[in-house]
């Protein structure tokens, strides 16, 4: 009885000792991690355009799957060089030029604001030392997108790798589970797949909202490029928190190669639209896609990003709905019918 408890003992600490010791490794290499778990998730919610393209019969050739995803990824790629060929150079051009005019529009504004008394105290050298200060943002920004550009590239052919294989991968982690285990985990994880793939349509209705949301309020305000603006604006939606700031940034640059008063209205609209977008439209559209409620889309992106920055918050809505379906399965073991939840409640 005695060697027993000493083993069983010794079986516990040899437990803690190797929790604590995978803790250790998985922090050290959380940045692998978590690449790792971001292209695992693009691969479910892209899987099933894969397989659509797939299914496409091109003048008697069907593609096979790894060459759908090189018709997808040629089809992003031209679409960016197109963008830049056609879109990008008439904008640096307005932007060098802006470089050389901020100081006489200023100026000019100055003595415009000289002559109306309230307006007599607002200081424009600030102005410019923030122009400034934004300028030096933008350029810390383009340095570090570098570490992005390379996460980017890993998790890009990830992704594919997954795509491919998918079904090995997942058939292998489920053998590591007993099977008592794994006949529970696997439909789990499948309603999971299924619900992430909704949660893609979702976004893609929020990018077109915004988009044309952005198209008519630049039309209005009068902004060149105004439908790239939009466009741009729309795709990197795609990315919370960084995407916005990305788009607003352009589109205040473009501004300013006209005058102040557009940028004021550049920032009004964003401004406008983000607490639209936070409060009612990311919500809704995610509580009909994806069936969370709109408190849990709100917490997940706030989790999420606070954990893992853009790549967190890219994927904290995904990781929302596998995690409500691990609890719905293993913990929530029954749901009270709605009049005696009501009552309940009232009680």
């Amino acid at each position: 009885m005695h060697n027993r408890t000493v083993t069983r003992g010794a079986q516990l600490v040899l437990l803690s000792f190797a929790i604590g010791l995978g803790l250790a490794i998985a922090y050290l290499v959380r940045s692998a991690l978590l690449v790792i778990y971001v292209s695992a998730v693009f691969a479910v919610v892209l899987t099933p355009a894969v397989n659509a393209v797939h299914r496409i019969s091109i003048l008697g050739w069907k593609p096979s799957r790894g060459a759908a995803i090189l018709i997808i990824l040629a089809g992003i790629v031209t679409a960016l060089a197109l963008l830049f060929i056609f879109a990008i150079p008439p904008i640096i051009s307005d932007l060098g030029d802006l470089g050389t005019q901020l100081p006489k529009r200023l100026a000019n504004l100055r003595s415009r604001m000289n002559s109306v008394p309230i307006l007599q105290s607002i200081n424009l050298k600030g102005l410019e030392q923030y122009f400034g200060t934004v300028a030096g943002g933008v350029a810390s920004l383009v340095t570090n997108t570098t570490q992005a550009i390379v996460s980017a590239a890993a998790i890009i052919t990830l992704t594919a790798y997954l795509i491919l294989d998918g079904n090995r991968v997942f058939a292998w982690a489920m053998s590591l589970f007993p099977s008592q285990i794994s006949v529970r985990l696997r439909p789990t994880l499948l309603r999971a797949g299924a619900r992430m793939r909704r949660w893609l349509v979702g976004q893609a209705m929020l990018m077109l909202i915004l988009g044309f949301a952005s198209a008519i309020a630049f039309g209005l305000i009068g902004i060149r490029y105004f439908y790239l603006l939009a466009v741009f604006a729309g795709v990197a939606n795609l990315i919370p928190l960084l995407g916005p700031i990305l788009s607003f940034v352009l589109a205040t640059l473009i501004a300013l190669t006209d005058s102040l008063w557009k940028v004021l209205a550049v920032l009004i609209f964003y401004v406008a639209y983000q607490q639209v977008e936070n409060a009612f439209l990311t919500p809704r559209i995610m509580k009909s896609q994806v069936n969370l409620s709109p408190s849990a889309v709100l917490v997940a992106l706030l989790i999420g990003g606070e954990l893992a920055g853009v790549m967190g918050a890219l994927v904290a809505i995904p990781s929302a709905i596998l995690f409500t379906e691990i609890i719905n399965e293993y913990i929530a073991t029954h749901e009270l019918p709605p009049d005696e939840t009501r009552a309940q409640l009232s009680n």
